[in-house]
């Protein structure tokens, strides 16, 4: 297994506030991808401690062979923790306060992958045959989609789509999505921010991935991206079976 982590501060941000990392384990794979929100540092700082509190949780507690219910209770473990962590930094700070992050973890082992969100980054399952999006976003508009209100291209270009309704560190108390897939071999999972979601669509992340893997895959999403407008800070994330 491979993985990448790469950001870019984009096109029109005076600030990078996003967080990302990944890296191996005995028996599989890790990645990270962090927005962060709220005033001049405090995104940087919510985003950064999130990701500190996921790698540190993992790295410490993985064990090669956990099992589906251990690996989605570190995952879960970790993310309260990170939100603990953002919400009482921000309680202790006035100039942090309403600090926030969206998250997307992923451990990827022995064929399958456990996946952690909250907020509107996104994981996505690339495969021989397409893509598909694992994860539903905690946002304004993904309600008016699931409602039937928009079409899914009219949320694609919505004017409101940074409003998100979950998100680590605002409040004492976070809930998290799990999602389990089967993961086979020759397959990646690709975890981003709305800097990459919003400027490329689903199908054309399958194209580049058909065409380029790694790192060079990685920046090829960026320049995508940026290409695309870049209008945000722009993460993405790879793990390579």
């Amino acid at each position: 297994m491979k993985a990448v982590s790469k950001t870019d501060i984009g096109l029109s941000r005076s600030s990078n506030q996003d967080s990302c990392g990944c890296g191996l384990l005995p028996d599989g794979a890790w990645m990270v991808v962090c927005d962060g929100m709220g005033g001049a540092n405090g995104g940087n700082v919510a985003s950064q401690i999130a990701l500190s509190c996921m790698e540190e949780q993992i790295n410490q507690e993985y064990q090669e062979g956990l099992d589906s219910s251990a690996i989605r209770n570190l995952l879960t473990s970790a993310a309260y923790t990170a939100n603990s962590q953002i919400y009482d930094a921000a309680m202790q700070d006035p100039q942090l306060f309403g600090m926030g992050t969206t998250l997307v973890a992923v451990i990827a082992t022995r064929g399958r992958a456990h996946i952690v969100h909250a907020g509107d980054s996104r994981a996505y399952h690339l495969f021989p045959g397409g893509v598909r999006q694992l994860t539903m976003d905690h946002s304004m508009v993904q309600e008016m989609l699931n409602r039937g209100e928009i079409s899914q291209e009219e949320a694609f270009y919505h004017p409101h789509k940074n409003i998100i309704t979950r998100a680590l560190g605002v409040q004492e108390m976070i809930d998290v999505d799990y999602t389990e897939l089967e993961f086979g071999v020759g397959e990646s999972l690709l975890a981003c921010s709305d800097g990459l979601s919003n400027y490329v669509h689903a199908e054309q992340m399958y194209q580049y991935a058909s065409a380029c893997h790694g790192e060079e895959l990685a920046d090829a999403l960026i320049q995508a991206a940026l290409a695309g407008g870049g209008g945000d800070n722009i993460s993405v994330a790879l793990i390579e079976n």
